[in-house]
């Protein structure tokens, strides 16, 4: 009779948290996305900085599309190809989110300047630039 009772008790104890759960998720749905935006957006960055050398994900600022940072071959390919047209240093390297389908790699030039440089993924070709002071190429 004693683990009946404890039996019912865990269940009564899970339901409630269930219920208290739900109830969490679903008290503010217009805010739910951007809450769960934002923690892509920062785990995105954490990872990025960890991986990547102080990168953050897009999204974090104002509200734009977060962008995945590059990994493994890709990564390798898209910044080879980006410093071969901009000699310089790699700041950050992602599937870009306002140019879909395309790679950018943001590039630090030697007289301080940034270019970022927007690749076909398939061809590792530049398809187009634009200046940090948002001249586009």
């Amino acid at each position: 009779m004693n683990a009946s009772k404890r039996a019912l008790a865990a269940a009564v104890s899970t339901a409630a948290l269930l219920v208290g759960l739900v109830a969490c998720s679903g008290s503010d749905s217009g805010d739910s996305a951007s809450s769960s935006n934002s923690a892509e957006a920062g785990q995105a960055g954490g990872d990025s900085q960890a991986a990547g050398g102080g990168a953050q994900a897009e999204g974090e600022e104002g509200g734009d599309a977060v962008e995945t940072p590059l990994t493994g071959e890709a990564k390798g390919k898209a910044e080879a190809a980006a410093l071969a047209a901009f000699p310089g240093s790699v700041v950050k390297s992602e599937k870009d989110a306002e140019n879909p389908g395309l790679y950018a790699v943001e590039i630090k030039r030697a007289d301080g300047s940034e270019v970022e440089v927007y690749l076909d993924p398939k061809t590792y070709k530049v398809v187009k630039t634009k200046d940090e002071a948002g001249d586009e190429g």
